[in-house]
């Protein structure tokens, strides 16, 4: 179904919800042409990470960019939102959409949601881009271990309840105050109106529920990946796109798939498709053209 948003938009895209998985699921979709892209965001976002990303790839692609459930203006899923059922989720869009075989890319905590689906059903996936992420049970759960360096909010959000009970009327304070200054590095990149389209989002009633979700199920889920990966190792192309000199993303997915090339955004942050859409894009297109030839 087409609808008119509330939040932000660009002139490039329809927005459009669906009920899938028992859940209501927005997405909007730019381009009618080339082999269909799936963008999967991570937190603290929504589809809008990708709104500089989305015309440059469109001008070759038909794009579709999800809200994952309990993100953005999708609903919250009826039940714990998981890698397992946002993957499920995905897949039942894949189909819905008729997209067939095409190009899956994940970044940040939807890393292992979308290495699931490709996992899984590599009959929907034609490639697999991983930006900025990583796996559990191959060192992504590291990253809330604090007393190595890991961030403090991945314990937070994932603690039921604490969300609400901390963030709840400071979800600005929150974003705009910490976690995209700890983690962008591109002066400028995320503007008011992206802050402002964020916050609209998480402050929501049981706004960060999705995201509590997926970091539960980061923390818990490292044997069960380990296992997918050893039974399920992906034989599709991935191209692993980290920020500066980090490798963590390359260094995942050599570990469980056979056919990986890595981009590296130089002095970019984590927010690659906000700070550097333009080398992300040459980044992504190349690597579709290669293939789709």
């Amino acid at each position: 179904m087409t609808v008119t948003t509330t939040g932000a938009s660009i002139p490039e895209v329809t927005h459009h919800h669906t009920t899938l998985n028992d859940t209501d699921l927005h997405y909007v979709s730019a381009g009618s042409d080339g082999t269909p892209v799936l963008l999967v965001h991570g937190f603290p976002e929504s589809w809008w990470a990708f709104h500089k990303l989305i015309p440059r790839l469109a001008a070759e692609h038909r794009v579709i960019a999800v809200d994952l459930p309990g993100f953005g203006d999708s609903a919250n899923a009826p039940d714990e939102l998981t890698s397992t059922t946002a993957a499920q989720t995905l897949r039942q869009l894949i189909e819905e959409l008729d997209l067939g075989a095409m190009h899956l890319t994940g970044q940040d905590i939807s890393g292992p949601t979308t290495f699931r689906l490709a996992a899984v059903h590599p009959e929907l996936i034609r490639s697999f881009a991983a930006v900025e992420t990583g796996l559990p049970g191959f060192g992504l759960e590291t990253l809330a271990d604090v007393t190595h360096g890991g961030a403090w909010h991945i314990g937070v959000l994932a603690a039921p309840g604490i969300p609400e009970m901390l963030l709840a009327d400071r979800e600005r304070e929150f974003l705009a105050g910490y976690a995209y200054p700890a983690m962008c590095a591109t002066p400028g990149a995320i503007t008011d109106q992206d802050v402002d389209e964020f916050t609209r989002t998480f402050a929501r009633p049981d706004g960060f529920r999705g995201a509590g979700g997926l970091y539960r199920s980061i923390l818990k889920e490292g044997d069960e990946i380990q296992r997918l990966a050893t039974q399920r190792r992906l034989q599709i192309p991935v191209l692993a796109i980290g920020a500066g000199s980090r490798d963590f993303t390359h260094h995942t997915m050599t570990q469980v798939a056979d056919h990986v090339s890595a981009a590296t955004l130089d002095g970019v942050g984590h927010y690659a498709a906000m700070e550097a859409p333009d080398a992300l894009a040459r980044a992504l297109l190349d690597f579709y053209r290669s293939i789709d030839a």
